[in-house]
């Protein structure tokens, strides 16, 4: 059985010793239902789902669920 580290939780010193590139790109933080906001947040996750390589619908829609706060984007999760 192995364990996968999670993207964010590699230091860079593991990321030295596996030879994992080091992710430059920021995670774009909680989408709170402002619209205002939207666009800058949106291309900031699929900017991160590439970087750090998510693949699958449903670990994609798992890792967005996962950044929606309060409003009604909160209610889908």
């Amino acid at each position: 059985m192995s364990t996968a580290l999670a993207p964010m939780a590699v230091t860079s010193q593991e990321y030295r010793q596996t030879g994992l590139p080091k992710n430059m790109v920021p995670d774009p933080g909680w989408f709170d239902s402002n619209q205002m906001k939207f666009e800058d947040w949106w291309r900031g996750i699929r900017l991160f789902l590439k970087s750090n390589r998510v693949t699958g619908t449903d670990n994609r829609i798992t890792v967005i669920l996962a950044r929606l706060r309060g409003g009604v984007a909160g209610i889908y999760v």
